[in-house]
């Protein structure tokens, strides 16, 4: 397989998020009732064919999402789904909730790939200082010790705005801060160096979307996204890992 079918083949889906998604539905679709007591463990690692671990990490997720309570030396117990609102629902996410993240990560991947792309091929001079503008200012937010996200946000917002696509920035303006939820989904103080290391990653990645647009370079442009888009999944899976 050539590198660019590796680089385009879709992301694999984790045996943790699949379970994930199955108690999910099950839970929300009535299937399992509140109060009703889940099974064990052994019986759900046999009924999904994945280890303790995948289970674990799955109720874990589901804990923090409301859907499930664990008590002590009874087992874990379904609770009632929070109901969520009409209209524009697909919109509606609680960045407290990281299978909500993960989804939104998921959707915005859809879009912002083939928006760096657009990027590339559309974009004015004055659009392109836009995207550098807002990384300039990620960095020096980051350099003062400042939270970064809404620079964040402007960065991809400007990215957007550069397809001349409307509908492109309507996507990221319904989702707002929504887009960049790293300060919701904190859960303790980090220690100093690893959020150092964990923004210049960050910045890094940014980097180099922003040098691929300047290089009017589309297939590096996606490719760059995706990476980013990717890395962001990855850490946000990680948190699972942390309960």
């Amino acid at each position: 397989m050539s590198n660019n079918s590796a680089q385009n083949a879709p992301r694999k889906v984790s045996l943790t998020e699949k379970v994930i998604a199955s108690l999910r539905h099950e839970i929300e679709s009535g299937m399992r009732t509140p109060g009703s007591k889940l099974p064990t463990e052994p019986v759900l690692t046999e009924q999904f064919g994945v280890s303790r671990t995948v289970v674990r990490e799955a109720i874990a997720a589901l804990k923090a999402d409301g859907l499930l309570e664990p008590r002590q030396g009874a087992g874990v117990f379904v609770l009632a789904p929070s109901p969520r609102k009409l209209g524009n629902a697909i919109f509606v996410v609680d960045s407290a909730q990281i299978s909500d993240v993960l989804e939104v990560l998921e959707l915005r991947m859809a879009v912002e790939i083939e928006a760096a792309g657009l990027a590339c091929a559309r974009s004015s001079a004055a659009q392109q200082a836009k995207i550098y503008e807002a990384l300039q200012e990620m960095t020096d937010q980051f350099e003062r010790g400042n939270p970064t996200e809404k620079a964040d946000f402007e960065f991809h917002r400007a990215i957007a705005d550069a397809t001349n696509n409307r509908r492109y920035v309507e996507f990221l303006e319904h989702l707002g801060d929504k887009t960049i939820p790293r300060a919701q989904l904190r859960r303790r103080p980090p220690e100093v160096e690893d959020q150092k290391n964990y923004m210049q990653k960050i910045l890094a990645e940014h980097h180099r979307i922003f040098d691929a647009i300047a290089a009017r370079d589309a297939e590096t442009a996606r490719t760059a996204m995706r990476e980013h888009l990717s890395q962001s999944q990855a850490r946000y899976q990680s948190l699972l890992r942390q309960r």
